[in-house]
């Protein structure tokens, strides 16, 4: 039997699996995509659960200030990111700061992707 949280997991990693190669999303994005205004936080925590490396593109999603959460909490997964972003080509500073605008995710124009 799932329970609502396992369900909640679910619903936000397919959302992230959406998210195209080189595209970025936040988390509250991710939240109203899957109906759960305001729920930004536990889009954040339900990435967080995802076991690494995953299939699931985790990595696209930021915060909405475009910044990666740069934390000894995150236990190197901060870097990890980093460098998976650098690698589909969205440049990243060293306090974790990118060009959001240019690089986010709009599901309506990317149909399919």
């Amino acid at each position: 039997m799932e329970t609502s949280s396992s369900t909640f997991n679910q619903r936000v990693w397919s959302e992230v699996a959406r998210i195209p190669h080189g595209r970025l999303a936040t988390y509250g994005q991710i939240a109203d995509l899957i109906g759960a205004y305001g729920c930004a936080r536990q889009v954040g925590w339900a990435l967080r659960r995802l076991k690494l490396p995953s299939t699931v593109p985790w990595h696209r999603v930021v915060n909405a200030q475009g910044r990666i959460a740069m934390s000894l909490s995150r236990e190197g997964s901060d870097w990890m990111q980093r460098d998976l972003l650098m690698a589909e080509g969205i440049p990243v500073d060293v306090e974790g700061r990118l060009p959001l605008r240019q690089f986010l995710w709009h599901p309506e124009t990317h149909a399919g992707a």
